[in-house]
């Protein structure tokens, strides 16, 4: 076992043993704050939640946010990311991303491409976040077969809920960046008179290419990042609620590391490949490779959203609050290469949802909701492996809560009708429908023993039923089936919180049990090209994840974290790809004064638990450390911070991410910024 993982249990066993040891006088100081999560119908704060969310806001997120949504995840208990360079990640929650992840921003579905492909970037803009909750199991089923996986909630302030108390308030950004020579900055300003408030948000990133460590190239070609993001919002608020709407236009140029032209001339003869002069019918390997491509292929990326948001309390005798969330996007990507456009991908489309919440009756508090959606897609040019294909989506929902004693129950059910069609191709129609319990014992103040099941069910993606064609960015030549049926997730999670006294924890042990998950089966492969067809087969995820926290003082605190996830095709038929290894870590922070930090260690385990065609991923080592100074200036609160990452500039591979083994993670990085507000 490697010196440093030894130091590594050493160091978690300590905190444990001090924890345990250590008197009750930091009670206050290690008190949970309550967190309302917007993703919950009912409002309810994070404590009060049965099944399973995270919450990262305030500091922690301003702090250690990257270019993309995945990246700034990554790290949280049961969250990783499949990254794609500098300029691509997707969330993956405990060891599944898109489509069985959904993001959304403040409850209604991002309209983009990233479902479609990891070199495809989140239109999500972690600048402009107020705070991200991340839902796993049963919490998400509210949400849709997309969300079989989890969810993310992306909260934002673009569309004000609240008159500002004086003529306006704000807050702006800068950062600056070694290893990518990072700059961006980000600026929000909210005004309001009368009973209207307005909103104007901007945004801007410039990234090079990254560093990477042990490496010929001092560099990542084609990692480099550059966006940038406008909002305009205005809101009409009165005292019972308010009706409100933005305008949010991103653009984006950004690379695609690893993305290679030499097996464009594939395709298949049946189950087989053919590629050149090569047939998988003879012995010769072989292979021309044409084509000779200099820098790496681009992305020049265009999304317009529109976005609809209201609350009424009161509204109706035996309604307590009625909720409205809706976005329109109109969403384009052109892949150049050399300057030229290769493929165009589109869609546009909606997603809507209404939310009643019902008055109390004896003793049940809930809520029932409608929700709508459409998207039109389609890929123009050389990787169109997907035909222009429309999927629209209706579905109620229903959550009811009840609480008797030191007893918390929910419940929750959806049923969906979605039909997907696409050009010659034959229609195809689903109708999933996913329920879920959840119970909570408070058997001692402060501690909570829960259990969640779940039926859920998801409609197989239009990529799924229809694809034909290569898709270079995961080096495959992809074959769907229009006679795909619902996937089917029957899951148990069992979990223990402490939320009181100096010593703090949440842990949680899962099993998803999958009738008919649909994965790509490899048939054959040439050299690093692969065919693949869409087939369902059962499968089981089991994993762990957890924290442990200290209050040691009330300026000083430690903690121990890890999460560990196995997916496994049933009936000896081996791993599923790309799951995420198991990590451990331990961080220590202190907060005295205007002064704030903290250190945090995290080992990455040898991922070899592996799928066909796929190669090992040897652990690493992850050093990271903020330090931050809090300061006034006239009437503006500031901070100035340090965020360094990957200290140890350690070789990391991330066994999630398609191109893990060719596009390492950065190296050692600093990002010194200041944020300001009034």
């Amino acid at each position: 076992m490697p010196i440093r993982s030894l130091l590594l249990g050493a160091a978690s066993l300590s905190a444990l043993a001090t924890g345990a040891m250590a008197d009750d006088n930091a009670d206050a100081a290690a008190q949970v704050d309550a967190v309302i999560v917007t993703a919950d119908p009912l409002r309810r704060d994070d404590a009060d939640i049965v099944a399973s969310v995270s919450v990262l806001r305030g500091d922690a997120l301003v702090q250690k946010r990257q270019s993309t949504l995945g990246e700034t995840l990554s790290g949280l208990p049961g969250v990783n990311s499949d990254t794609f360079g500098g300029g691509a990640s997707r969330p993956v929650i405990r060891g599944q991303t898109a489509p069985r992840v959904k993001v959304l921003s403040d409850g209604a579905g991002l309209i983009d491409a990233s479902e479609v492909s990891p070199d495809h970037a989140v239109s999500g803009e972690p600048l402009l976040l107020e705070g991200v909750e991340v839902l796993r199991g049963p919490s998400a089923l509210l949400y849709g077969g997309g969300a079989i996986g989890g969810a993310v909630n992306l909260i934002d302030r673009k569309i004000p809920t609240a008159i500002p108390e004086s003529v306006g308030e704000g807050a702006a950004e800068v950062r600056f960046g070694t290893a990518d020579r990072e700059q961006s900055g980000v600026i929000g300003l909210t005004a309001g008179a009368g009973n209207l408030a307005a909103r104007i948000e901007l945004a801007g990133r410039r990234t090079r290419d990254y560093e990477i460590p042990d490496s010929k190239e001092s560099r990542l070609a084609g990692s480099f990042n550059n966006t940038s993001t406008a909002t305009v919002g205005l809101s009409w608020i009165g005292s019972r609620g308010y009706l409100g709407a933005a305008y949010t236009e991103q653009r984006s140029d950004y690379g695609l590391p690893g993305h290679s032209h030499e097996y464009e001339d594939c395709h298949p003869h049946g189950s087989s490949l053919h590629c050149g002069g090569h047939d998988h019918g003879d012995d010769d390997h072989d292979h021309d490779h044409d084509h000779e491509h200099g820098a790496a292929p681009t992305v020049d990326l265009l999304s317009r959203r529109i976005d609809l948001r209201g609350e009424l309390s009161d509204p109706l005798p035996g309604v307590a609050r009625l909720r409205f969330r809706g976005g329109y996007t109109d969403y384009r990507h052109h892949e150049l290469d050399e300057g030229e456009i290769d493929t165009t991908f589109t869609n546009e489309g909606y997603d809507a949802r209404v939310e009643v919440e019902h008055q109390p009756i004896a003793g049940f508090r809930g809520v029932v909701g409608v929700q709508v959606s459409r998207s039109d897609f389609a890929a123009v040019g050389k990787e169109s492996f997907l035909v222009p294909s429309r999927t629209t989506n209706n579905a109620l929902f229903l959550l009811e809560t009840f609480k008797t004693g030191d007893w918390s129950f929910e419940g929750s059910l959806r049923q969906e009708w979605q039909e997907t069609t696409a050009r010659s191709k034959p229609d195809t129609d689903h109708q999933p429908f996913s329920a879920a319990l959840s119970a909570g014992w408070t058997f001692a103040p402060g501690y909570v023993a829960s259990v969640s099941i779940a039926r859920s069910q998801r409609a197989p993606s239009a990529q799924e039923l229809y694809a034909r064609g290569i898709h270079l960015a995961t080096n495959t030549y992809e074959l769907g089936d229009a006679k795909l049926d619902v996937e089917t997730s029957k899951s148990i999670e069992l979990s223990l919180r402490k939320t009181e006294g100096p010593t703090t924890f949440s842990a949680s042990l899962y099993r998803y049990v999958y009738d008919g998950y649909i994965f790509a089966n490899t048939l054959d492969r040439f050299e690093d090209f692969r065919l693949i067809r869409y087939t369902q087969a059962d499968a089981t995820f089991t994993g762990v994840e957890g924290e442990v926290r200290h209050q040691f003082t009330p300026a000083v605190s430690a903690a121990v974290f890890g999460d560990y996830v196995r997916a496994e095709l049933d009936g000896d038929r081996g791993d599923l790809p790309r799951i995420p290894a198991g990590r451990l870590g331990v961080r220590g922070d202190f907060a005295q004064g205007p002064w704030s930090g903290g250190l945090e260690y995290i080992h990455v385990f040898d991922q070899d638990r592996i799928a066909a065609f796929e190669k090992a991923t040897p652990g690493y080592d992850m050093v990271n450390a903020t330090l931050a100074y809090d300061f006034k200036v006239a009437n503006f609160d500031s901070q100035l911070f340090l965020r360094g990452t990957n200290l140890l500039d350690e070789l990391a591979l991330n066994h999630a991410s398609f191109i893990g083994h060719v596009a390492p993670l950065r190296g050692r990085n600093l990002v010194l910024g200041l944020r300001t507000s009034f």
